[in-house]
């Protein structure tokens, strides 16, 4: 992979380019929505400083370049030009204040996800191998309280707290996970939607469900944690397909 191009002498150039990588990428697997969602990457100690998506930029055009950086203690940003989206503000300067492990952050209304958000039982049961990796791992929410405005925000942000659980289902509106990279964070996008989708597609079949055992379901968990760089090379990869095809991602 040729080495991107930091045409405008950013800091944490490598991390912007990975994380407009995963933007690109989420548009592809059609886990975006429109000119909605959101993703973040801390880049101070605290984590309260984050690369954040411009408001409202289909993620199929965002560039490293374009990410802007967010103080989540600076009450004034939304009122400065340039400002994030104000849900966006609401939701992950929440999540940054008050979960400092929450290093990265990805919010989306994914079609699997969030069917599974809109059933009454929103859990995910260990079903398969992907769905496996989440055993005991994912915080469901069941009290929506319309859009995700500060208050709501920092409602969210407290059913991340426990560093153990890295994925919330936020009941009647989609998903939200965390990590510490870029590619730790969407490698786990990427397995929890596709254990939705086998979920969903196994209900609908209306034949009687073979769980696994719980412990099973943990052992499988605490083996795939365990597996090595795989996140890693996910969106290398993904990367390379972006650079054999002359995106311009890494601008």
């Amino acid at each position: 992979m040729n080495a991107p191009r930091n045409p405008a002498n950013l800091d944490h150039w490598q991390e912007r380019v990975d994380l407009a990588a995963a933007f690109r990428w989420t548009v592809r697997l059609n886990m975006h929505e429109a000119v909605a969602n959101h993703f973040s990457l801390a880049i101070n100690e605290d984590g309260t400083r984050f690369l954040m998506n411009p408001n409202q930029q289909h993620f199929s055009r965002i560039k490293a370049s374009d990410l802007l950086v967010v103080d989540a203690n600076d009450p004034e940003t939304l009122n400065r030009p340039g400002a994030p989206d104000p849900t966006a503000w609401g939701l992950h300067g929440g999540l940054h204040r008050h979960c400092a492990h929450a290093r990265c952050a990805m919010h989306v209304h994914s079609p699997y996800a969030t069917v599974l958000a809109c059933l009454k039982d929103k859990r995910l049961p260990p079903l398969d191998q992907n769905a496996a990796m989440f055993f005991n791992r994912v915080a469901v929410d069941d009290a929506y309280g319309g859009l995700a405005f500060e208050d709501e925000g920092n409602r969210c942000a407290q059913l991340l707290s426990d560093p153990k659980v890295k994925t919330l289902v936020m009941g009647n509106h989609g998903v939200m996970i965390i990590g510490d990279t870029v590619a730790e964070t969407f490698n786990r996008l990427f397995y929890f939607e596709r254990a939705a989708q086998t979920y969903i597609m196994a209900l609908q079949t209306g034949q009687p469900l073979a769980f696994l055992s719980d412990e099973v379901a943990e052992k499988t968990a605490r083996e795939i944690e365990d597996y090595p760089e795989q996140d890693i090379r996910h969106l290398a990869e993904l990367k390379a397909i972006l650079d054999e095809e002359g995106a311009d991602y890494a601008c």
